[in-house]
């Protein structure tokens, strides 16, 4: 059924002569109590009786919490309404975000012979999401397969980023969702007058209801967005910018499926340290580029890698990331901060032995990590949980100074550690480009699994160690790249390396 169908038949549909039944579906910061007020505003104000309850989530980025409003028109004897809404009884179902509209459908909320499925297009990652070592995003276009089945009719759109762009809330857009949908029996200006009644930033949610109840009808909404042109914005002095030139078109005379990945490598290497890292970022892939025989994939995935494996975390990035330009702006605006109000920005730190020795000269470090009651009591000292106030000036100038220090990152034990590395990685991906292309290929690609800062990264290195011991058991196969492949999606499947214990296993079993 459209939109306009479902507003014409609104005037004859039964069900609306009865009680009338809505849930939200919100997490933390999306207003769903604020929408709830409206609603419920709403049909009071047009002679029906509302009642709306709540249910607080407890997991899944605190939780979705479950809003429930029923009415009905209002009569002689009031009319008896549940607390919670039950599978399969529900008229409208409005999600905040993908994929509480999944878990709505998942819960028998969304029928088709009933339901009206309203729900914003953006994502919210769950912690699940975020926590997986490899790509653990759920499929959105899954959700919505789903949705366009399971329900009467569904409305989807990103109404977070409409209610963004006119300065207000996301509630706002839903509401303007849901006049457009039919499925009230109110006007449109009865909505708007709800939300006046409220007296808060009405002129922006209206505004925003406005563009909701727009997108809700298929609506073009006139937005201005910027086009990149594709140029990197570098300045500086003209000689640095000379070299910068050079090294550039270097990058540039690559082959062409390589060159373009090739200039962002070396733009991200360059800003993590110097010119003189970018020179040797371009060595390195050069001689790897050498030894490609086959049809540049090597070569072009060495780009990417071996870019992320010359930028990697380190005490001095994270303090620089911390104190750069621009990043209490992004807070603010993520926070939604105004000018009026004061914002304290805490920063959490817990830095191990490890992380400690990892500052010093190469050849002292090394000493100091390979000796357990020095680290031990560098533990004792050290590995416990700091906070430091970066909006205060101390606490800034502290990591303001250690994230400057990138003079002093090339005699550090961990950039020892992270050439070794390097060295090793790709000199057994250019070994074996010469009798297993392939598998050389698949060599570079578990590079990714190396990553973060601290233990994360432990356990990163570990897990790439580990992989790297099982490539060696099948090397020679015809199928040692497919096994190289399973052994690193394996790695990437789980945060306590279960699937990579089970491929590992397996390859054990034949060899």
């Amino acid at each position: 059924m459209t939109v306009q169908e479902a507003l014409t038949a609104r005037e004859t549909d039964p069900r609306l002569e009865g009680i009338i039944k809505l849930a939200i579906l919100a997490v933390g910061g999306q207003g769903g109590g604020v929408l709830t007020g409206w609603i419920e505003a709403l049909a009071r104000a047009n002679g029906y009786a509302a009642q709306a309850t709540s249910v607080a989530g407890v997991a899944q980025r605190t939780g979705a919490t479950v809003y429930y409003i029923e009415m009905a028109p209002a009569g002689d004897r009031p009319p008896i309404f549940s607390l919670m809404p039950a599978a399969g009884d529900v008229d409208v179902m409005i999600a905040a975000e993908l994929m509480e509209a999944g878990r709505a459908i998942m819960r028998g909320f969304v029928t088709p012979d009933r339901t009206v499925l309203i729900a914003s297009s953006h994502r919210a990652l769950a912690v699940s999401e975020k926590t997986a070592p490899g790509d653990g995003i759920a499929s959105s276009s899954e959700v919505v397969a789903a949705a366009e089945v399971a329900a009467r009719h569904f409305i989807v759109d990103d109404f977070d980023a409409l209610a963004v762009r006119n300065g207000s809330a996301i509630s706002a857009t839903l509401f303007g969702a849901l006049a457009a949908s039919g499925t009230l029996p109110f006007p449109r200006d009865a909505f708007e007058a709800a939300i006046r009644a409220g007296g808060k930033g009405v002129d922006a949610s209206l505004r925003a209801f406005a563009a909701g109840f727009g997108a809700a009808l298929d609506e073009t909404e006139e937005t201005t967005t910027d086009t990149p042109d594709g140029q990197r914005n570098v300045t500086g002095p003209e000689p640095l910018m000379r070299a910068w030139s050079g090294l550039t078109e270097r990058a540039r005379q690559l082959p062409a499926s390589t060159a373009e990945m090739a200039e962002a490598g070396l733009a991200k290497v360059v800003q993590f340290q110097d010119l003189a890292y970018g020179t040797e970022y371009l060595d390195r892939l050069d001689d790897i580029a050498a030894v490609d025989q086959g049809d540049g994939t090597l070569t072009r995935e060495a780009a990417k890698y071996l870019a992320n494996a010359m930028a990697y975390d380190d005490i001095i990035r994270v303090a620089d990331a911390k104190t750069r330009t621009g990043r209490r702006e992004r807070i603010a605006s993520e926070m939604q901060a105004g000018e009026a109000q004061v914002m304290h920005v805490t920063e959490f730190l817990h830095p191990r032995a490890e992380e400690i020795v990892s500052m010093f000269p190469a050849k002292m470090g090394a000493r100091w990590a390979a000796d357990a009651q020095r680290m031990a009591r560098l533990d004792r000292w050290f590995n416990r949980g700091r906070r430091m106030r970066t909006d205060r000036l101390f606490s800034f100038l502290a990591l303001y100074v250690v994230g400057g220090m990138k003079g002093w990152r090339r005699r550090t034990y961990r950039h020892a550690q992270e050439l070794a590395h390097i060295e090793s990685w790709t000199g057994r991906a250019k070994t074996e480009a010469e009798r297993d292309y392939d598998l050389a290929v698949e060599i570079v690609r578990c590079q990714r699994l190396v990553k973060g800062y601290s233990d994360t990264h432990a356990r990163s290195q570990s897990k790439f160690s580990r992989v790297l011991d099982g490539i060696d058991l099948v090397t020679g196969r015809d199928d040692a790249a497919d096994w190289a492949r399973r052994l690193r999606e394996s790695a990437l499947a789980d945060e306590d390396g279960k699937t990579l214990d089970g491929v590992l296993a397996t390859i054990r079993s034949f060899v």
